[in-house]
């Protein structure tokens, strides 16, 4: 069946599947920086370290399986749009979260609270990113 073809996601199941990857995605997130941190990186280190990594599982996933990509907007421009504000998004508000709660909250409630604010924001982002629209 060509992309034409193919019949289209409702938003609620793109919801859904970007919850699966997100869900996956901080799994990823949180295992990296959790080893990073036993390795003795500074907390702010650990979470540039982890977010490489999730970021890059979180495009693959989102790309081929959460939405439906637009193919008008070429592979690395999709992967651009979605670096440069979805993926950003996320690196800010968790780094941002750790900088100012870790001390006051711990690491890891500061790193939790971070992920929970940028999951809404990057739903956002995601979907501006590979199918080139913020709603329907």
């Amino acid at each position: 069946m060509s992309d034409a073809e193919q019949p289209r996601r409702s938003t609620g199941d793109k919801i859904i599947r970007f919850a699966v990857v997100g869900l996956a995605n901080t799994a990823i997130d949180l295992a990296v920086f959790t080893l990073l941190v036993s390795l003795h990186a500074l907390p702010l280190a650990a979470n540039l370290g982890a977010w490489v990594v999730a970021v890059a599982f979180s495009f693959a996933a989102n790309s081929f399986w959460s939405f439906e990509r637009d193919r008008a907007i070429p592979l690395h421009n999709a992967f651009f749009r979605f670096i440069s504000l979805g993926a950003l998004i996320s690196l800010g508000v968790s780094s941002l979260s750790l900088a100012l709660l870790a001390g006051v909250i711990g690491v890891w409630p500061a790193k939790i609270g971070g992920v929970v604010v940028a999951a809404v924001l990057n739903f956002l982002a995601a979907r501006w990113s590979i199918e080139g629209r913020l709603v329907k």
